[in-house]
């Protein structure tokens, strides 16, 4: 029994790798270079200072997450107390 998804992932990867040659340096190049890219457009599109910005295409608010404060991590179990992290 065959699975529809992994074939289509199957057919996607053969694709590529025909482009290629089946070569794999040159596939796995081709990935790093997708990488690099997407991990710059992420980069670019990130507001400073964790900042809020308005998504206009549905009005809601989106904030970019800060870096975790004191208590991260922690369980309220107990009480007040603090698991260790």
């Amino acid at each position: 029994m065959t699975d529809p998804i992994v074939e289509e992932i199957r057919k996607y990867r053969d694709e590529h790798a025909r482009k290629f040659n089946y070569d794999l340096s040159r596939i796995c190049e081709d990935f790093r270079q997708h990488r690099e890219e997407r991990l710059a457009k992420l980069k670019n599109s990130r507001p400073e200072g964790g900042a809020c910005r308005e998504n206009v295409s549905d009005r809601k608010n989106l904030c970019v997450a800060e870096e975790p404060g004191e208590g991260y991590g922690t369980k309220p179990e107990d009480g007040d107390q603090k698991a260790e992290v």
